[in-house]
């Protein structure tokens, strides 16, 4: 097994004053791809907003190299590639704009440069210049999806990436999954859908009580 890059080690969260899920550990390595299963609110969610700081976990730890990620938040936001439940998308903005500012917002190296790539995987190169609350639900999560991409990030969290999708969107993300994952990149993500990747790794989580 290659040298762990995430290492997540006795993680407890707890949601609404009930402790959802406890001792959780698993670690992944470069290519790695693991997808979270469980019943609605057993903790999927719960789990990747605890890995993206977005909640403070009641106990545990999150490694990225051997380094703390609340040690350095800024530094490991800057790593996560994430999707939410909800896009997060400002509607007003075109599709291009909600690219760049998230980029600009991540504190990244200008973006123009590699928004087309970003575009043409997601066939959003058309849509590009008109106003997100314009679009479809399938395009808007089209276009969060291709911001993902545009990151470039090692990590990527995503919460449902099927959700709202066509055959081809579908196809789509899948080749961009596998492509960051074969550049080295890790990814967690919480799905009902199998997503048709080979070799990838479950981690069910328990039944709510």
């Amino acid at each position: 097994m290659a040298t762990p890059l995430l290492e997540v080690a006795d993680l407890a969260c707890r949601r609404g004053g009930r402790r959802v899920f406890e001792r959780l550990s698993f670690s992944l390595g470069p290519g790695e791809l693991l997808a979270l299963i469980g019943r609605n609110g057993s903790g999927k969610t719960t789990l990747l907003r605890a890995l993206a700081l977005l909640m403070r976990p009641e106990a545990g730890t999150i490694r990225w190299q051997g380094v703390e990620a609340r040690g350095e938040p800024d530094v490991w936001r800057g790593r996560l590639g994430w999707l939410g439940h909800l896009e997060g998308l400002k509607a007003d903005l075109t599709v291009a704009e909600n690219l760049l500012a998230a980029e600009r917002l991540r504190g990244a190296p200008p973006a123009e440069d590699r928004l087309d790539s970003a575009l043409v995987a997601f066939d959003l190169s058309s849509l590009a210049q008109r106003a997100v609350r314009t679009l479809s639900a399938g395009q808007r999560r089209r276009t969060a999806l291709a911001r993902v991409v545009l990151t470039q990030a090692p990590i990527w969290l995503l919460d449902e990436p099927l959700n709202a999708l066509d055959a081809p969107a579908q196809a789509a993300f899948r080749e961009a999954l596998a492509t960051h994952l074969e550049s080295g990149g890790v990814a967690i993500a919480a799905t009902h859908a199998d997503l048709g990747l080979p070799g990838g790794r479950t981690l069910e989580l328990g039944t709510p009580t």
